[in-house]
């Protein structure tokens, strides 16, 4: 067992790790080579005992037009053909309207959890001198955020009786302008659960604070993005098929995300794949992103589809809700480096703005997804896409990757078949 690792040097971790696990010494030449020769100590900072860094790629989605306006979008994603089929989808919807997105609402929940015998009815009688003292107690903490904007909303009290009869959450519901806002949600629940507790106390009552946090779970901060043409447009995706044959299969396969959990859980990570590879690439939580989405395409009981689609005689109409707590100020926005060049590259938007801008990146690459399973089959690009990290693992010559890409034009790709191919043309040198 290793004792006192966190407090040794990177160099002493990597040591003892080598040492303690019988590690080859290309262990620790990966691991220093992977370390930034200016920038490691900025890197440290993000997370504990760092002996490296685990590079992704960082490439850009130029061509979205989104209410009018440009954008080249940056996206951090290791999966192949992700940046390509969002920058097809952009193309394609830029000469017909492009994204169109609006915020809905842009509130976020704080969940103060506490036990106390003062009873139910009392707690709603009491209920707006509590909201008056609790927002006494945190004047200090929130004064900074309402002169921007922002601030407590609403406060609301609910029973926990699957729980037991004492325990109650008090749901506080936030608006933080351009920040994410978790460290102000929670610095703010945990002096109003002190506060709270005084207050139930000098009522002569007991009362104990069990958890005071942000929710993850956003459903009152919505954006939705919507993409429309003419039926006619949609040629340039149809491949063996008619626009309206095309519009009635891509209307199939929503609707079918819709209904079958199974595939609406594929179906929407088709839509991940764009907003994650944005949220990563501006310093922003996946994590929560992750979880608040999928519990909203949950909230009915049945997982489903965050996409809709409606089709008239002539148009074709495609439509995205999905609920997105960014930030552009505060964490790692402005402390990776990369992150603050993303928010740059993206004209330094506000919250509400990125909001709207990682929905039209999520859709693009469902649009885009959908359109190849509908039509050719979602294998045939991606799989091309895969083609060169196949031939990168058998160390391909740029003169065998080119004649790999000639042959597999019109050959089924896969690992097996490149490595056959390859031994070919090397016993035939």
């Amino acid at each position: 067992m290793i004792k006192g690792f966190s407090k040794l040097s990177q160099k002493e971790k990597i040591d003892v790790l080598l040492e303690e696990f019988k590690l080859p010494q290309s262990f620790k030449d990966t691991l220093e080579h992977h370390q930034h020769s200016e920038l490691q100590e900025i890197y440290n900072q993000f997370s504990e005992n760092t002996l490296s860094n685990f590079y992704m790629p960082y490439g850009v989605a130029p061509g979205f037009v989104i209410n009018g306006k440009e954008y080249a979008i940056p996206m951090t994603i290791e999966e192949s053909s992700v940046v390509a089929a969002a920058s097809k989808a952009a193309k394609f919807w830029s000469n017909r309207g492009g994204f169109q997105t609006k915020v809905i609402s842009t509130l976020k929940v704080g969940q103060l959890f506490f036990t106390t015998d003062f009873g139910y009815i009392k707690l709603l009688e009491e209920l707006t001198d509590i909201k008056e003292h609790l927002l006494s107690s945190i004047t200090e903490i929130s004064h900074s955020m309402e002169q921007r904007g922002g601030g407590i909303h609403t406060m609301k009290l609910n029973q926990e009786p699957l729980v037991d009869k004492e325990t109650y959450c008090l749901m506080v519901s936030f608006e933080t302008v351009d920040s994410m806002g978790a460290n102000f949600i929670n610095s703010c629940l945990e002096k109003m659960g002190e506060a709270l507790c005084n207050y139930l106390k000098s009522k002569g009552a007991e009362a104990e604070v069990n958890m005071a946090i942000l929710s993850n779970y956003t459903p009152d901060c919505i954006v939705e993005c919507t993409l429309s043409c003419a039926i006619e447009d949609l040629k340039a995706y149809s491949g063996d098929y008619t626009p309206d044959e095309f519009a009635q299969r891509f209307k199939k396969a929503v609707l079918l995300a819709q209904h079958n959990s199974s595939r609406a859980v594929t179906h929407n990570k088709g839509i991940m794949n764009g907003i994650d590879a944005v949220v990563l690439a501006t310093g922003n939580d996946f994590r929560a992103i992750e979880a608040g989405v999928h519990a909203y395409a949950a909230q009915s009981g049945q997982y489903s589809s965050l996409t809709k689609v409606k089709l008239t005689e002539n148009e074709f109409k495609y439509t995205l809700t999905i609920p997105l707590a960014l930030g552009t100020v505060g964490g790692l926005t402005k402390l990776h480096p990369l992150a603050g060049l993303s928010l740059r590259l993206l004209g330094n938007p506000s919250a509400t703005e990125l909001m709207q801008i990682i929905a039209a990146a999520g859709m693009a690459n469902n649009f885009s997804a959908i359109a190849a399973l509908v039509t050719s089959g979602i294998q045939k690009g991606h799989m091309k896409m895969h083609l060169s990290n196949i031939l990168s693992t058998f160390n391909a010559t740029s003169e065998e990757i080119g004649m790999a890409i000639d042959h597999f034009g019109t050959h089924v790709i896969s690992h097996s078949a490149v490595k056959s191919y390859l031994e070919l043309l090397r016993n035939n040198e």
